[in-house]
C-alpha cells in the first residue's frame, strides 16, 4: 500500500507554522505585529515558531528601523516556498486521493 502521508513535511505540522507559511507565501513580507494579529498568538509563541522556521532556512528575517522604532519582517525563502507547496500538495492528495 502506498504511504499516503509520506509527502507531508514535519516542519509544517503545527497550525501556527502552517499559518505563518500561508501568510508568507501570499505576501512579499509581513512584519511581526501583523503576523501576531492575524494568527492571534502570543509574542513568545510566534517568536519560537518563527525561530524554528528561520533555523531551517524556510523563512528570512529582516530587521530595520522605521523612524526610531525597530521593525522585524519575515519572508518565505525559495526553499520554504517549494517545501510548503509540496506539503500542501500532499495534504490535497490525502484529502482527495483520486485526483
Amino acid at each position: 500500500m502506498k504511504d499516503i502521508i509520506s509527502g507531508l513535511n514535519k516542519l509544517f505540522d503545527s497550525r501556527i507554522r502552517l499559518g505563518i507559511m500561508s501568510i508568507l507565501v501570499v505576501n512579499d513580507s509581513v512584519d511581526f505585529n501583523t503576523m501576531k494579529e492575524l494568527l492571534d498568538v502570543t509574542d513568545g509563541n510566534l517568536a519560537s515558531h518563527l525561530k524554528a522556521l528561520e533555523k531551517e532556512e524556510i523563512i528570512e528575517v529582516k530587521k530595520q528601523f522605521i523612524g526610531r522604532k525597530p521593525n522585524t519582517s519575515y519572508q518565505a525563502t525559495d526553499l520554504g516556498q517549494k517545501l510548503f507547496k509540496e506539503h500542501i500538495d500532499a495534504l490535497e492528495k490525502l484529502i482527495n486521493p483520486l485526483t
